[in-house]
């Protein structure tokens, strides 16, 4: 599993050039699901992720998580994330979860950053979607499973 992950101010997913989601200061997550990936670290990476101290305190250093700061997510699928782009000019997506497998810890992952009471949006599976995002810094954190 990979999670790249951007503080932002804003964010929002269209999708047929209509707004589908939109959250405001807080984490863009995207999710890229992988074969062989199970619930315990799906449930991990949503833990580290609400409580990753990324924004800033009063004296402006990262000492605040996503939940200090009762910050919002969006959580968008990334199938992407998988690719393994070290041979040839083509990606290869063999690492990627099927479908089925993949949309099912994706929406556990949101299940789980829920529970956290975090107000939480997200894009749709599968589906070709327009993201757009002011970063915040810009900050950005790839973590893996």
């Amino acid at each position: 599993m990979k999670v790249l992950i951007q503080r932002v101010k804003k964010a929002a997913v269209d999708i047929e050039g209509k707004n589908y989601s939109s959250i405001e200061k807080g984490i863009l997550a995207l999710v890229g699901i992988e074969k062989g990936d199970t619930l315990e670290q799906v449930e991990k990476l949503a833990r580290k992720i609400v409580n990753l101290r990324i924004f800033s305190d009063e004296n402006d250093k990262m000492n605040r998580s996503l939940i200090d700061v009762q910050g919002e997510m969006l959580i968008v699928s990334q199938f992407t994330l998988c690719g393994d782009c070290r041979k040839g000019t083509r990606p290869s997506f063999d690492k990627s979860a099927p479908p089925d497998a993949a949309n099912e810890l994706y929406e556990k992952f949101i299940d789980f950053v829920n529970s956290y009471d975090i107000k939480t949006s997200t894009g749709k599976f599968a589906a070709m979607m327009e993201v757009s995002l002011i970063n915040d810094g810009p900050v950005t954190f790839m973590l893996e499973a």
